[in-house]
C-alpha cells in the first residue's frame, strides 16, 4: 500500500441511533439532578450568587462579539505552538484551523479556569479576555486545516471504528457526533477531528479514559459532552484509540 494514501469518505449513513442506545444510562445519571426535599433544603445565604456549572460558563456563542480580523492578531502568540494558521507542525500540539468555534472558546475558558489543567496553556488562557477567547476562537475556526497523511498500517481498522462502532463493545461510530468528514457538529459543540495529529488524538482519549483531561471534582461533567467521551474512551482498547487516531489525521 503506497505511503501517499489518503483516507477518503466511503459515503455511509451515521447511526446516531446506536449512540443513544450505548449511552443512555450513562447519560440519564449525569443529567437527572439529585433528588432534594423542599422542606430540608438549605436556605440560600442572602447576596450569594448561586454556583454556576463550568460547562454553562458561555454566556454567548463566540459568534456574538468575536471577528476574525481581530483573532487574526491576537493568534500571533498562539502560532508558536499551533502553527501557522492553526495548523500545527507538532504531533503534540492540535491543529486548530477549521475547530468549531463553540468548541475551542468552552476549552479556552477550561483552560483559564484550571479546570482542564495544563501547564503551558494555564498561564496563556488566564489572561484572556472573554472577548479575547471569542475573536480566536472565531479567527481559527474560519482557517483551513492543511491535510496530514494517516497511516497505511492502521486507518483501514480506523476507518471501521469511524463509521461503525464497535458493537460487542458498545462503542458507537464515531461519525454520529464527528461527522462524515470529521468536521464535526456546531450546534452540539462536538469538535472537528479531521486533520488532526494522530499523537494528540491518542493523548486525549487515554487522558479520557484516564479520568486526567479536566481536573474538576466531576471531570466527566466538566464539559458539556464530557460524559459521552469519557464513556466511550474507557471502551476502547489501546489499538483501537492507535487507529481511529491514525484514521483521522488522514481525513479531509
Amino acid at each position: 500500500m503506497p505511503q501517499s494514501l489518503r483516507v477518503a469518505w466511503r459515503g455511509r449513513a451515521a447511526i446516531v441511533g446506536m449512540l443513544v442506545l450505548a449511552l443512555a444510562p450513562e447519560l440519564a445519571l449525569a443529567q437527572a439532578p439529585p433528588a432534594t426535599p423542599a422542606a430540608t433544603a438549605p436556605a440560600a445565604t442572602p447576596g450569594a450568587a448561586a454556583p454556576t456549572p463550568a460547562a454553562a460558563a458561555t454566556p454567548d456563542v463566540p459568534f456574538t462579539h468575536g471577528k476574525v480580523d481581530v483573532g487574526a492578531t491576537k493568534a500571533a502568540v498562539c502560532s508558536a505552538c499551533h502553527g501557522a494558521n492553526g495548523n500545527s507542525v507538532n504531533p503534540e500540539w492540535p491543529r486548530l484551523a477549521g475547530q468549531s468555534a463553540v468548541y475551542i472558546a468552552e476549552q479556552l475558558r477550561l483552560f483559564r479556569s484550571g479546570m482542564r489543567n495544563n501547564p503551558v496553556m494555564k498561564p496563556l488562557a488566564s489572561a484572556l479576555s472573554d472577548r479575547d477567547i471569542d475573536d480566536l476562537a472565531v479567527y481559527y475556526e474560519a482557517q483551513t486545516p492543511v491535510g496530514l497523511e494517516a497511516d497505511p498500517s492502521y486507518w483501514k481498522a480506523g476507518e471501521t471504528l469511524y463509521l461503525r462502532g464497535d458493537t460487542a463493545a458498545e462503542v458507537p461510530a464515531c461519525v454520529a457526533c464527528h461527522g462524515p468528514v470529521g468536521r464535526g457538529n456546531l450546534a452540539a459543540g462536538y469538535p472537528a477531528l479531521r486533520a488532526q495529529q494522530s499523537v494528540y488524538v491518542v493523548k486525549q482519549l487515554n487522558d479520557y479514559a484516564s479520568g486526567a483531561r479536566y481536573s474538576a471534582a466531576n471531570p466527566a461533567s466538566a464539559s458539556r459532552n464530557g460524559v459521552m467521551m469519557f464513556t466511550i474512551a474507557k471502551r476502547l482498547t489501546a489499538e483501537q484509540i492507535r487507529d481511529v487516531a491514525s484514521y483521522v489525521q488522514g481525513m479531509r
